[in-house]
């Protein structure tokens, strides 16, 4: 599939998203859906009886989130989201992915807060009613605080808070759920919150950190045997963002430092989930750090996935630090978005085929985000984005060639379906395939989610 950029007002924009007839794309089974998550878009942080979260804390200090921006309003989801749906299917996407705030759904003492609950079955009813498929995400970043107030993922009791909540959730919404993921990119939750304080709780320890993914790991494995007992129709899996890293030279330092870093942002996710043990390379990156693993931990985080969802969005390029670890070297003249991440499609494609080599029981894939940031305006009543469709086609390419190469993918979902609260980045930063106005709360569908909407119309009538 060549895929190449098509400027805004060209006579070639026919529908530049369609693929070689040979392209997985085409195939029957092959979801194409787009994503959210609760706090990024809901707003009514304070409404029928929603608690704080971490992030609500985290947004309100002083200088943790760009430009003051918090999550108070974001897209105002949560009493627009009859009118979000429909535009998900003037899109023709095919599945969803949400998540579920785990604010609005529970008290302090565990107990269900109704308003909430009816909140997300309305959604995933009227998602249904629409014929969409629907993956729904427990844990999207926004915990309870009261739960951080007694720790938060440094306390091994958040582990079994969370399988109750996924009790909760999965009997409550039995039959509405498609697809069930516990976490999503506990690589961010635990290194980002706890180990550099980049991220809501705001914390930097490194031995934080490895505990905090201890327990979120523990907590997924504990979920999943839950959502099991209570959902058995449903799939169960979980979402990992992984990273493509890449050495500065061919020097066996270099490579080496490579290694160590995918070893760190992948293998510190995917070998205790796929092989019920952490990587050792990983002690010599960060000696001293090991988590308190109790026995029968790493039994029940291997608990069997239905499928594992990737995230990626950029590579790392770096160097050996002269010691056992690492240094980001910054490449020049690469393609860049507006995070100032390099666009590196092959990344993708190299991690899934990876993967598929490195672990023998890798589950069904789904591509559960995929997408880029750019300062895309309302000009005329549209919204160009160029950048944004190129960056689609070529990781889409990328997605096909893996599963040329073996590699068991699924589907695909675009991140995101609207500009949202980009956590510590806040409003600036525009990921979706749909423009939001923060001051009038208006939706500009962009060019391309136009394209998007063509190719998956054609897919109905040419499979």
């Amino acid at each position: 599939m060549a895929y190449d950029a098509v400027a805004p007002g060209s006579s070639q924009q026919s529908d530049p998203f369609t693929p070689s007839a040979d392209s997985v794309l085409w195939r029957k089974d092959f979801l194409l859906g787009a994503a959210t998550a609760s706090y990024q878009i809901e707003g009514a942080v304070s409404e029928d009886g929603r608690l704080p979260s971490i992030w609500d804390t985290f947004s309100a200090t002083p200088g943790k989130v760009l430009a003051g921006d918090t999550g108070a309003v974001a897209c105002d989801h949560y009493h627009r989201w009859e009118g979000d749906l429909d535009i998900l299917s003037r899109l023709n996407f095919e599945a969803y992915r949400l998540s579920v705030a785990w604010p609005r759904v529970m008290d302090e003492a565990g107990r269900p807060n109704q308003k909430g609950l009816d909140f997300y079955k309305r959604l995933l009813g009227r998602l249904k009613e629409k014929g969409l498929q629907t993956f729904v995400t427990l844990y999207h970043w926004d915990l309870p605080q009261h739960l951080e107030d007694r720790g938060g993922w440094l306390n091994r009791e958040t582990a079994y808070r969370f399988a109750d909540y996924a009790d909760l959730m999965s009997r409550e919404l039995s039959g509405h759920v498609d697809a069930w993921m516990t976490l999503n990119e506990p690589w961010c939750s635990a290194f980002l919150g706890y180990g550099n304080g980049h991220h809501a709780p705001g914390l930097a320890n490194l031995r934080y950190a490895t505990q905090a993914m201890h327990h979120l790991l523990l907590a997924h494995g504990l979920a999943t045997q839950v959502l099991r007992s209570n959902d058995p129709s449903s799939m169960k899996g979980i979402v990992a963002n992984v990273g493509r890293g890449t050495g500065e030279s061919s020097s066996e330092a270099d490579q080496r430092a490579a290694h160590l870093f995918e070893v760190q942002h992948n293998a510190w996710v995917l070998d205790p989930l796929l092989k019920g043990e952490y990587p050792v390379d990983l002690w010599e990156l960060w000696p001293g750090a090991e988590p308190l693993v109790l026995e029968g931990d790493l039994q029940t985080i291997t608990a069997p996935l239905d499928f594992l969802g990737i995230n990626y969005y950029f590579r790392t390029n770096v160097k050996s630090d002269g010691a056992h670890g690492f240094i980001e070297v910054p490449l020049a003249d690469v393609e860049r978005t507006q995070m100032g991440w390099e666009v590196y499609p092959d990344g993708l494609r190299d991690l899934l085929t990876g993967f598929h080599q490195t672990y023998p029981n890798l589950p069904p894939i789904y591509i559960t985000e995929n997408g880029m940031a750019s300062d895309d305006k309302v000009q005329n009543g549209r919204v160009e984005d160029p950048q944004r469709i190129a960056f689609l086609k070529r990781h889409l390419a990328a997605v096909d060639q893996a599963v040329k190469q073996g590699v068991d993918i699924r589907g695909y979902f675009v991140w995101s379906l609207l500009d949202n609260f980009e956590w510590a980045f806040g409003y600036e930063r525009r990921f979706g395939v749909v423009h939001v106005d923060y001051d009038t709360q208006q939706r500009t569908v962009k060019h391309s989610g136009e394209l998007i909407a063509k190719f998956i119309e054609a897919r109905k009538t040419q499979r």
